[in-house]
């Protein structure tokens, strides 16, 4: 039954979240399900981590309001945490603790952009991202990344985008929902635009914890005038298992902090208190864990590339890493969501069509394969074989 009175059209004019979508998909699927639909860590939080939090759940403060950019200490360890990783100079005062990276996202391009304003966006893209930008009346101005340049977006055809309403870009690396990690140098080169165009750069690097371990995404916290054009997005979602915590983290000018913080005190005042307490024992405690499970992805990873080069098959893995890896699927002429909804109830493998990442992507599937543990990759690949074979004697 409809409402009476009347709904914002920036709102109602999107499509629902689609993982609730994908899941129905699953319903009366042949035999157990592969489930590469969401990214969700598959395994809980580190025993000690558990403890320590049941522990302080016993205390009366950590029940209360923290202030709204996030409990002191922990804003104090992650700038430490991030100036050691990209070998830069980070304050805390410069660090905002926030409700998960998507609150994260939302209250970083409201400080930037409002109706009217348009904000450079790669495609394929995260689709919150997409969702956020549309309910604020803010233009997605798309950027196109290619599987023939290992789907990494250009910034010489991104400055072609910007105009006179351009307020920022926006950088996911490692991708979600392609894999894809971002080379230093582009993006380097992307801030340089930012730069000469006095726009922010919007770097979500909420899955740098899976990246190799002598690798350093980039360089760009080492220039002492970082904060003029970069804010950066983080979770801790996936590094220490906290996703039902909904804890993430912003980083950028005291200024532009100014703003998130009047924003947020709107929507949710301050990150849930014994999430922000989880983080910053996962920051000081867990260094051994986090490296446990970053080597266990890596695996993931390599098994995953490893059956798409033994295997005959004809779905193409274009890009991947991290968390994601993006595939072209071999049935020309059919849509994504088509392919993707037989998977799911013929093959019992559920992930998400491309088209949910933007225009394009047809023939495109988003596989999250770091659900899946290594030894389970060769039934993913026979899975999708049987996807080929089964098509293959349907069309003959």
């Amino acid at each position: 039954m409809s409402a009476r009175y009347l709904l914002n059209p920036l709102v109602t004019s999107i499509e629902a979240p689609p993982i609730a979508e994908v899941r129905a998909w699953a319903a009366g699927a042949k035999g157990p399900i592969l489930d590469t639909a969401q990214a969700v860590p598959g395994y809980p939080p580190a025993p000690e981590l558990r403890r320590h939090l049941a522990e302080a759940l016993q205390g009366g403060d950590i029940h209360l309001y923290t202030a709204i950019l996030g409990l002191p200490e922990l804003r104090e360890a992650l700038a430490g945490h991030m100036s050691a990783v990209y070998e830069g100079r980070i304050a805390p005062g410069q660090v905002a603790i926030t409700a998960g990276c998507n609150q994260a996202f939302c209250l970083a391009i409201s400080a930037l952009a409002g109706p009217g304003d348009d904000v450079i966006l790669p495609v394929p893209y995260y689709f919150n991202h997409r969702m956020w930008l549309d309910m604020q009346g803010v233009r997605p101005n798309y950027l196109p990344c290619r599987a023939s340049a290992g789907q990494v977006p250009d910034p010489e055809e991104a400055a072609a985008l910007v105009g006179p309403r351009t307020r920022a870009i926006v950088l996911v690396t490692p991708n979600n929902p392609t894999g894809a990690v971002y080379p230093p140098d582009v993006i380097a080169r992307f801030h340089e635009l930012a730069r000469t165009k006095r726009i922010a750069l919007v770097i979500d690097e909420t899955y740098k914890d899976f990246l190799p371990a002598d690798y350093t995404p980039h360089d760009l916290f080492r220039d002492p005038d970082w904060p003029d054009y970069l804010v950066q997005l983080y979770s801790f979602s996936k590094a220490y298992s906290l996703t039902g915590h909904r804890v993430g983290s912003i980083i950028g000018s005291p200024a532009f902090l100014e703003s998130v913080e009047k924003i947020a005190d709107c929507v949710a005042i301050c990150a849930p208190h014994p999430g922000q307490v989880a983080a910053l024992f996962g920051l000081g405690n867990l260094d051994t864990w986090r490296e446990d499970k970053r080597q266990m992805m890596a695996e993931r990873l390599a098994a995953l590339r490893g059956v798409f080069t033994d295997r005959a098959l004809r779905y193409e893995l274009m890009s991947s890493g991290a968390y994601f890896a993006y595939l072209r699927h071999p049935f020309h002429g059919e849509n994504a969501t088509g392919v993707a909804r037989r998977l799911a109830r013929e093959h019992g493998v559920l992930c998400l069509p491309g088209p949910m990442f933007g225009p394009d992507q047809e023939d495109s599937l988003r596989v999250a394969f770091a659900n899946l543990e290594a030894e389970r990759m060769p039934e993913l690949a026979t899975r999708l074989l049987a996807s080929e074979e089964t098509r293959g004697a349907a069309a003959g």
